[in-house]
């Protein structure tokens, strides 16, 4: 959200800038169009997102209409970091695990953080029908439970594909947290016991009792340098400034610091495990 705020403050700032350099007042232009006083204020500091109607007015008004389609193109991309759940769902869960599948077809190197889940490329079956039956039940949802879970579960496939490489980091807690009852849980955990002999794949798992680098606020994807995503309830961002990803790759090094990889991952998984069936 913190990108998509800073966007629309910088077209703001590029709209009052154009205003000034034309020698309007702020009134002068709302009654060019009849707007109401305060649209221009909140459009100048980024408290309104302006329409491509309104960015054209504006620049014809300030006799700049040379400036509208980088303005425009601007709003574009800016609409895009930020999508509601309800319009990409809206189709079903299928429709929403085709996209990411279509993302992942065009990357070749995967960052993947997750504090409580366990990220849907590692998911089995049973596993991932509970968290998309969750979905479609909070957002009320077309109920395709069965074709989501089937097409998350063919995503998969890009994990076999030689030339990309993935990384998983994920909380310890993901791994006690009540996700899943017993017996999905322990088919889960052998499931990951098993990903971390693949090759071109890391799977990191940090510790409980670990001292973390940063507080672990929510999961992420970063799909190579071109885009990093975030899950949060309402909506999806997709972060596409260059310093945003680097904000959360420097993240993710930092977690990859005090996570257990290799023989030591798979102990934590197994001590779970052990914990689980007695």
């Amino acid at each position: 959200m913190r990108d998509i705020n800073r966007a629309r403050q910088q077209m703001g700032a590029r709209l009052k800038e154009l205003r000034l350099d034309a020698r309007l007042t702020g009134r002068q232009l709302a009654a060019r169009y009849g707007w109401q006083a305060s649209k221009v204020s909140k459009l100048e500091n980024g408290r309104q997102t302006p329409s491509e109607a309104d960015i054209q007015a504006w620049c014809d008004a300030v006799e700049r209409p040379d400036e509208a389609p980088n303005l425009i193109s601007t709003l574009r991309a800016m609409e895009t970091l930020y999508a509601e759940w309800r319009r990409q769902l809206k189709l079903g869960t299928k429709a929403r695990q085709q996209s990411w599948a279509e993302m992942e077809a065009e990357t070749s190197d995967f960052r993947v953080f997750e504090s409580v889940l366990i990220p849907g490329l590692l998911q089995t079956g049973e596993y991932a029908r509970l968290r998309l039956s969750q979905v479609i039940a909070f957002h009320e949802i077309p109920n395709d439970l069965e074709e989501g879970v089937a097409t998350r579960m063919r995503r998969q496939e890009v994990l076999y594909n030689p030339a990309k490489t993935f990384h998983f980091v994920i909380l310890e807690s993901a791994l006690h947290l009540g996700m899943a009852p017993p017996d999905v849980m322990l088919g889960q955990l052998d499931r990951l016991m098993a990903i971390t002999m693949m090759p071109r794949l890391r799977l990191g798992i940090v510790p409980m009792r670990a001292p973390l680098p940063f507080a672990p606020q929510h999961g992420f994807w970063i799909f190579g340098d071109r885009a990093v995503h975030v899950e949060t309830v309402a909506a999806e961002l997709t972060l596409t400034l260059s310093d945003e990803i680097e904000q959360y790759a420097r993240l993710f090094d930092w977690f990859t610091r005090v996570a257990c990889y290799g023989p030591h991952a798979r102990r934590i998984i197994t001590q779970t495990m052990e914990a689980l069936s007695a």
